[in-house]
C-alpha cells in the first residue's frame, strides 16, 4: 500500500480481511500473556505489593505495552505474530498519537464490559471487522500486506 491509497475495500480485496477477527483474538491472547509476564517481572520493584492490585498493574502495564508497540509498528507483538496490523482511514500505519487514542479506546472498552461486548460483536459483524475504537477513529486491522 502506498501513501495515496485508502483502506482496502472488503468487497474488492477480501484477502486483506480474511480471518482477521480470529487472528485478533489469538493476538489478544498472546498480548495478555506477554503483559502478564511483564507484570510478574515488575512485581519485585513494587516490593511485591503489586500482588494486591495486580489487575490494575495489568491495565497500567498493558496500556504502555499496547501504545508503544502499536506506535512502533502499527501492531502489538501478538498482532505481528498473527501477521496483522492496524491501519488508519488512509491506509497508513498508525502514528504515536493515533496509537495512543486507539489504546485509550481499547482500555475504556476493557474496563466497561458492555462496550467490550459490543466491540467484539462489531468485529464479527462489520465488513472490515472493526471494533468500537476502530469505528470511532476510522482504523481497522488488516492482514499484513506482502
Amino acid at each position: 500500500m502506498t501513501a495515496a491509497m485508502t483502506l482496502p475495500n472488503p468487497e474488492t480485496a477480501p484477502a486483506f480481511y480474511a480471518g482477521v477477527p480470529t487472528k485478533r483474538l489469538l493476538a489478544w491472547v498472546v498480548d495478555v500473556i506477554l503483559i502478564g509476564v511483564l507484570c510478574v517481572l515488575v512485581l519485585p520493584f513494587t516490593a511485591f505489593t503489586g500482588i494486591f492490585f495486580f489487575p490494575f498493574l495489568m491495565l497500567f502495564v498493558g496500556f504502555f505495552y499496547r501504545w508503544f508497540t502499536i506506535a512502533g509498528g502499527s501492531a502489538t507483538w501478538g498482532m505481528r505474530l498473527m501477521a496483522i496490523e492496524l491501519r488508519d482511514m488512509d491506509g497508513l500505519r498508525l502514528t504515536s498519537g493515533m496509537a495512543f487514542a486507539h489504546t485509550a479506546g481499547y482500555t475504556i472498552s476493557v474496563i466497561t464490559a458492555p462496550l467490550q461486548l459490543i466491540s467484539i460483536v462489531a468485529m464479527l459483524l462489520t465488513p472490515r471487522g472493526q471494533g468500537l475504537s476502530d469505528m470511532v477513529l476510522g482504523t481497522t486491522a488488516i492482514n499484513k500486506p506482502a
